[in-house]
Parts: structure tokens; C-alpha cells; sequence
């Protein structure tokens, strides 16, 4: 069979992998190139990459709706388009173009988590587990007919950690999926509307730590931005983020968002208890473990963080 594949970040790399084992993956569709970094470097995105690696013909569009873009697909004559967090926004001039079907790897077990973040929020909401759905693209927000659903346990995990598993869950829905084309076996169920729900993009004010919230919901929230996004907190009117902590028992009586201990650990009260800090990044230095950090810089005790 014949491909195009559609897709840009981490998350897409094991699924296009898989993809091009399974048939022709005839073009491969990624956002443009970016500029990052202090010296906002133009940067390849990470399909492109991997398409580059393979040997496969990439098309990098601003607009995959335009006249031109649209024709560039149409070209290929595909008999399955693939589309894995690409990043825009499709047309049904698009949709409707494959000969056989175009599909979504959809991270979340839909209905639930429809939309941009569904790994960081499942784990900032506290779901005890997740998935990744197989489903046909629509005009409709995440809103397609399922063709089959892979579940996992979140556990302990952070997003980058649970993003790399769903991943190659995602691989594997997909070849059979595959596997169901060739044998004329392919079932679609329609979304159960009423049970749905949205992860949506995350945004700054999303990152900031609230330490008058519970122990649990502020490790789950410190777990679901790393590691690409790190949680912040001031202090000293520096910002800091937190890459990973755990939940300790507190009976301190001090306020929300005081420092209990920064000797040898570095404890946060909370709400209902306190954290302790497993990973912390300063003011432009790098991530690292709290015994290096403390090491390196002096954390006042009974300090108060406001939290913004």
C-alpha cells in the first residue's frame, strides 16, 4: 500500500518507523522548522529527521490547506494517509483524498482527553490510566470513529516517560490496523459524545505551582510538564522549575508554600502535607537532582513562596 504519513514531534518518530516496514510511505508531511534556543537556531523537527534518516521525500508547508499543498498530496495517490500529532488543522478537500481511508493515533482512550495535551493531562488530572486510540480523521475536534483502543497504567510515570510508551502502543495499533485493511476486517464505533472530554493546550499559567492546592495534585502537576516544560515557582523573584517530587507527611503547621528544610532535602509545605523535591532547575543553569542543587545554592528555611 501506498502512504503518506503526517506528523512532527517525538511522539510521531516510532509510528512513522513502523509505518515505513508496513508499505510505501510514498511522502512525509511535517510542520516547518523552527527557530529555538538562545540562538534561536533553525531546528529540523524531530519526523523530519527521521524521514531524512529513512530516505523518504519530506513537505514541510505553512498552509497544508492551500491550493498548492493540496495538490502536492494529491499527486501521491495514497491509499492511507497517517496522522499523528501533525499540527494543523486538516480540510475535508484533504480528508477526502486517500483511496482507502485517513487515520489519527490519538493519544488518550476516546471520548476522554480529545484535543492538544491528552499525556500531560492525564497525569496533571490524576487519571489512574491512559491509552492511545486508532481513529478515522473528521472535521470534528478529535472526534472520528474508533477503530481500536490500546490501554496502559500511568503509575509513577512523568509525560515524557509515559509519552515514550504510548508511542510505540501507537506503532503497534497501527500495524494492526494495517494488518485489518489487507484483510478486509476493518470495524469503525462511533464516539459516545456525552462521555467526552478535552486536554487542551498547555498554557504558561498552566505551569505555575499553587502550593495551596494538595500534595497529589501538585505532584501530579509537576510530573505532567516534565520533562518538557518543567512547574514554576518564585522565589526571590527568580524563577525556578520542578522536574519531579514526591508527596511526604507534613503535621507542620506553617502556611502553604513554606520551606520546611533546604539542608539536605528540600521540602515544600503544602496544603494538606508537603513535597519533596527530587529534580529542580535554577535561573539558567540545567536541571538537576536536589543534592547537586543544594550543594550549589542557598535555599532560605521558612522562606514562603507566593506561588506566582
Amino acid at each position: 500500500m501506498r502512504f503518506i504519513f503526517m506528523g512532527t514531534p517525538d511522539f510521531s518518530v516510532p509510528i512513522l518507523d513502523k509505518l515505513n516496514n508496513l508499505g510505501e510511505v510514498a511522502l512525509v508531511v511535517s510542520q516547518e522548522d523552527k527557530r529555538k534556543g538562545r540562538g534561536k537556531k533553525l531546528t529540523k523537527t524531530p519526523v523530519k529527521i527521521k524521514a531524512e534518516n529513512l530516505g523518504l521525500e519530506i513537505f514541510q508547508p505553512a498552509d497544508v490547506n492551500s491550493k498548492d499543498s493540496i495538490n502536492k498530496l494529491k499527486e501521491v495517490d495514497a491509499d492511507i494517509i497517517v496522522v499523528v500529532a501533525y499540527g494543523q488543522i486538516l480540510s475535508r478537500e484533504i480528508i477526502d483524498l486517500p483511496k482507502k481511508y485517513i487515520v489519527n493515533v490519538h493519544a488518550s482512550i476516546l471520548p476522554e482527553l480529545r484535543g492538544a495535551a491528552p499525556i500531560n493531562r492525564a497525569i496533571m488530572e490524576g487519571h489512574k490510566k491512559t491509552g492511545v486510540s486508532l481513529m478515522k480523521v473528521e472535521e470534528g475536534l478529535d472526534s472520528g470513529a474508533v477503530s481500536s483502543v490500546k490501554e496502559i497504567e500511568i503509575k509513577n510515570m512523568n509525560a515524557g516517560e509515559l509519552e515514550d510508551k504510548l508511542s510505540l502502543m501507537g506503532a503497534d495499533l497501527l500495524e494492526e490496523f494495517i494488518n485489518e485493511v489487507e484483510e478486509n476486517k476493518v470495524k469503525f464505533t462511533e464516539q459516545d459524545d456525552s462521555k467526552k472530554t478535552y486536554a487542551n493546550k498547555i498554557l504558561k499559567k498552566d505551569l505555575i505551582l499553587d502550593f495551596k492546592d494538595n500534595s497529589k495534585n501538585i505532584v501530579n502537576k509537576i510530573k505532567g510538564l516534565s520533562p518538557h516544560y518543567g512547574a514554576k515557582f518564585n522565589y526571590e523573584d527568580k524563577v525556578y522549575k520542578i522536574f519531579d517530587a514526591e508527596e511526604i507527611k507534613s503535621s507542620a503547621i506553617e502556611v502553604p508554600g513554606t520551606i520546611l528544610n533546604s539542608d539536605e532535602k528540600l521540602i515544600i509545605k503544602t496544603k494538606d502535607g508537603a513535597i519533596s523535591v527530587k529534580v529542580i532547575q535554577a535561573p539558567g543553569k540545567k536541571a538537576m537532582g536536589i543534592d547537586d542543587f543544594l550543594r550549589g545554592n542557598k535555599i532560605e528555611e521558612n522562606y514562603v513562596i507566593g506561588g506566582k
